[in-house]
């Protein structure tokens, strides 16, 4: 399994089971990840890589920020999960 910087994740296990997060960083076997409310840019969540679904879906310009290390605010990842939740509430509705 593969996982990328900007791509949109779904926890598996753990409190946060069922929630969307970004993955901001990769440590080996652990992704810190980031929604931008419960888990700001200043407390990313550390998960191991076993415990996290991925989607296909990565935000682009979000990945290129923060492989640029660009500025970055928590408000770009609620925008990026919202725009994620709407598409896929869009594809189950059809």
């Amino acid at each position: 399994m593969e996982f990328s910087v900007g791509q949109v994740v779904i926890s598996k296990a753990g409190r946060d089971k069922g929630d969307v997060f970004i993955v901001y960083n990769i440590e080996g076997a652990y992704l810190y990840l980031v929604d931008g409310k419960s888990r700001p840019l200043t407390r990313p969540k550390k998960k191991k890589t076993m415990h996290i679904q991925p989607t296909k879906t990565v935000d682009a310009a979000l990945q290129k920020a923060i492989l640029e290390r660009q500025y970055i605010k928590d408000a770009d990842f609620r925008s990026a999960l919202k725009k994620f939740m709407d598409k896929r509430e869009e594809n189950l509705n059809g």
